[in-house]
């Protein structure tokens, strides 16, 4: 028996929904086209490596929990760059509170993300025990993981990004690896424990007192290009690194994808949008499952810039998220899919580390995607009602492809680096679901 319709979706049943195109933006996207050739030709240019690596130390490579571009690639090249130089490595997850901040969720979610034993070649060693190695001078514990602490040496391995939720000279990289990743749950509270907006700083003061006293040997950093793919790799000697990474930072800025709002000239989307709808939200496309560098929809009062969307709604969580709703409440409204894949085991433990409780929340939730969509168009305040401006894209990852209105395609066709690639058609649905398909690169 079909379910009655609740009563307030017949408030916005009648609600017409505009027609779409299909158009691809191009940015400017240098590319390494051989992942693991181009960490093996860092690793041997950096006159560092052969004399911190030597013949039978067991060394702690670092694994975290973002999708990184040729994730399971790269890190397999490090493990064979490593065992080539005749030492013994293994890897840690170094992911703060993620996979529910358990050894056994930080595992799986590794796994999710193509990493096994099997795919890079060594044992990966799970655990969420950790030592502390000094105080700060405010008094903040500074915890690392037992297994890595343990080991005759550590190597730093993660993307070079900028943050979602504060701006400092280190951002995500290879500091906060050390300091929050290899932290784990305790260690991570630790730093966000003055409050989110204070992360970066103590990042900073962290990853020091840590190089100065765990056996890091140095980082390996990598920098993506605006379609998700490997851009550059860098290897940072454990001497002078965070002086060293933090132009990295500036260059991955640049690299960033961005909805087609605004100057082009400025560094992140500006502008009015009506609604933006995005298909999926995950830890692997954002630690706050969509990037509000992207949204403009920032967690910290503090954080400013980006465009001005009136109305976001989400679809759904990805697979590799695993249930980790982190950031849906930065929409204004979402599926029932949505909510029922949402897992409070994964999530929450990721608020309570960050202190930011209002990332853990649900908006108002839509039965399908269909009505989801209407209750964002009917209440974006377009003006005119029938030229509402909508963009809809993928994630907030892959910024290639996207759907545009047909009050937007004027100003699309007009605008340098983007193509209108399709005729306008209808938004179908199939049971609820939105079916206008994405090329072979979205799967």
């Amino acid at each position: 028996m079909t379910p009655p319709v609740p009563a307030y979706v017949r408030l916005i049943a009648d609600t017409p929904l505009p027609r779409i195109a299909l158009c691809r933006q191009r940015f400017d996207a240098p590319r390494i086209d051989n992942p693991a050739q181009g960490l093996a030709d860092a690793l041997a240019a950096a006159p560092f490596v052969a004399k911190r690596v030597r013949p039978g130390m067991r060394i702690a490579v670092t694994a975290g929990s973002r999708g990184i571009a040729s994730f399971p690639e790269l890190l397999r090249a490090i493990v064979t760059g490593l065992a080539a130089r005749g030492a013994q490595p293994f890897v840690v997850p170094a992911m703060g509170s993620h996979g529910g901040a358990t050894a056994e969720g930080q595992r799986a979610l590794l796994a999710k993300l193509g990493i096994t034993e099997a795919s890079i070649g060594c044992a990966i060693e799970s655990s969420m025990e950790t030592v502390e190695i000094g105080v700060l001078d405010n008094g903040m514990s500074v915890q690392i993981d037992r297994l890595a602490q343990e080991a005759d040496g550590i190597v730093l391995f993660n993307r070079i990004k900028p943050h979602t939720s504060f701006r400092a000279p280190l951002e995500s990289g290879l500091a906060k690896m050390l300091a929050i990743g290899l932290g784990k749950q305790s260690g991570a509270e630790s730093c966000h424990s003055k409050g989110i907006d204070r992360v970066g700083e103590f990042v900073a003061q962290m990853a020091a007192m840590k190089l100065e006293r765990c056996k890091v040997l140095f980082g390996i950093g990598t920098i993506e290009n605006a379609y998700d793919q490997l851009a550059r790799v860098v290897v940072l000697d454990r001497d002078g690194m965070l002086e060293a990474e933090q132009p990295y930072l500036r260059e991955a800025m640049a690299n960033m994808p961005r909805l087609p709002l605004g100057d082009p000239a400025q560094p992140l989307a500006n502008g009015p949008l009506d609604v933006l709808v995005v298909d999926e939200i995950g830890k692997e496309f954002s630690g706050t499952g969509m990037d509000p560098n992207i949204t403009g929809r920032f967690s910290s009062p503090r954080m400013t810039g980006g465009p001005q969307i009136s109305r976001l709604a989400v679809l759904g969580l990805s697979e590799r998220t695993a249930g980790n709703g982190n950031g849906a409440a930065q929409a204004d409204v979402v599926t029932h899919r949505l909510v029922q894949a949402f897992d409070p085991e994964q999530t929450y433990p990721n608020a309570f580390t960050s202190t930011v409780l209002r990332n853990a929340g649900l908006p108002m939730a839509m039965p399908c995607d269909r009505t989801a969509i209407q209750a964002a168009v009917r209440t974006c305040l377009a003006d005119p009602p029938d030229r509402v401006r909508l963009l809809r894209i993928a994630n907030s990852l892959q910024l290639e492809w996207l759907y545009a209105s047909e009050g937007m395609l004027d100003e699309l066709a007009a605008r340098p680096g983007v193509e209108v690639v399709g005729g306008l058609e209808e938004m179908r649905f199939e049971e609820g679901r939105l079916m206008n398909g994405w090329p072979e690169v979205h799967g």
